[in-house]
């Protein structure tokens, strides 16, 4: 990550929300390769894993692009009862599964989101929100599935005078198709942070570690983040 970006000026705006995560990580390098004027928008909403916010400011200070980051933990007593939000709640373990992850569920999260960045586009004019809704969290987060960013889609283009398109290129890919097209664009992982504990190394043991490996071992590629465990079989 040594190369700036200098936007064209003249160029489409498009605001990513950009989580530090791999999707979001893939999808802000997307939008830079279209040759888009990207503006990166992060949220803090009072997640455990906020360490996935540094990674972000790292990334975007590095690629040379506009970052902002929204403190919105005013709202954490609306979206508290999930395990990513609230360190009372146990974060379950193993692969995604509707019974041992529904815990991770964050109350209205992509709709709160997706309106905030829907204004941010029509405040600096860009007609594109990007963000990184794809087919594995299809059916334990509803707030990534088709029918919601195809209502979503609808809702933006006709809220303000000027239309917003929502952008969700992985919106039928599986985590590992968009590890695969990130491999294919060079990009370099270890400047992303998936884990939904914000310690110092990743678990390896929650829903999104393991979804990341084993996107890693579908690819037969090493994941080069650090884990706290031997995550040799994890994936496998």
């Amino acid at each position: 990550m040594s190369f700036i970006v200098t936007p064209d000026a003249n160029a489409s705006a498009t605001v990513v929300i950009y989580s530090g995560g791999m999707d979001s990580f893939t999808v802000l390098h997307r939008a830079i390769r279209e040759g888009l004027n990207v503006h990166a928008l992060s949220f803090d909403y009072g997640q455990r894993h906020r360490r996935e916010l540094d990674t972000a400011r790292q990334v975007c200070e590095s690629l040379g692009i506009p970052h902002q980051v929204v403190d919105i933990r005013a709202i954490h007593g609306l979206i508290d009862n999930s395990a990513l939000t609230n360190s009372a709640i146990d974060m379950p373990t193993g692969d995604y599964d509707a019974d041992n992850l529904s815990t991770t569920v964050v109350p209205n999260r992509n709709m709160i989101l997706l309106s905030l960045a829907i204004a941010k586009a029509v405040n600096i004019g860009a007609a594109r929100v990007d963000y990184g809704a794809h087919g594995g969290d299809h059916i334990l987060y509803p707030d990534c599935r088709p029918e919601f960013v195809e209502a979503m889609n609808h809702v933006a283009g006709i809220a303000n005078f000027e239309p917003v398109a929502l952008h969700a290129p992985y919106l039928h890919a599986s985590k590992a198709d968009i590890l695969r097209d990130g491999l294919s664009m060079g990009l370099d992982y270890r400047h992303t942070w998936t884990c939904y504990e914000g310690r110092e190394l990743a678990c390896g043991q929650c829903g999104s570690c393991r979804e990341r490996l084993a996107a890693f071992a579908a690819n037969h590629s090493v994941d080069p983040l650090d884990y706290a465990i031997d995550t040799s079989q994890v994936a496998h």
